[in-house]
């Protein structure tokens, strides 16, 4: 097995990254979400052209082990980590944990102070043990069917992540009410 590569996202990304982000909802969050707030977050017909040009405009990178993506996240200049995503069968092989510390990295070179996310009740404990607190709990509305997720925020921005903390869930950030 090679180590893990973190590289900038690039167009040939989009269908790995949309095939990420739907099988972590369906396959893993689906312990902590009903089948309709699943089909609701990540529906059948998502558009592959708006995804890979959100995903450009947000500065994505992607975790590729064994020459495949298996994970995804990103982090605007204010901090905020809007998708953080991996592939439910590398879960607990240390992804989400590579990815953030590329998350907080680069917050830290950038100097930024915190880092905020809106965050899946499937991803809590990982933030958690990564040092993020909850701010607020919140139901947004996506495509009619009411979700949970929690603001968190990580007030010091250190290089600090726990490597014994990728658990088997791994991580995904839950959606804003406004993400597609």
């Amino acid at each position: 097995m090679r180590p893990m590569l973190i590289r900038a996202y690039s167009a040939l990304d989009a269908e790995a990254t949309l095939d990420v982000f739907r099988r972590a909802i369906r396959v893993t969050a689906s312990r902590d979400y009903a089948p309709e707030q699943i089909a609701a977050w990540a529906p059948q017909d998502m558009n592959v052209t708006a995804w890979a040009a959100k995903r450009a405009a947000a500065a994505t990178v992607v975790a590729i082990l064994d020459g495949r993506v298996v994970g995804f996240t990103d982090v605007d200049d204010r901090g905020y980590i809007d998708m953080m995503f991996v592939d439910p069968h590398v879960a607990g092989r240390g992804v989400a944990t590579a990815l953030l510390a590329w998350v907080v990295e680069g917050a830290e070179l950038r100097g930024i102070r915190q880092l905020t996310s809106h965050v899946s009740v499937t991803a809590r404990p990982f933030f958690e043990k990564n040092r993020f607190v909850v701010v607020e709990e919140r139901h947004p509305v996506l495509n009619g069917v009411a979700l949970t997720n929690f603001l968190m925020r990580r007030s010091e921005v250190d290089s600090e992540v726990d490597s014994e903390v990728d658990s088997e869930v791994d991580s995904e950030v839950a959606p804003d009410a406004g993400a597609t």
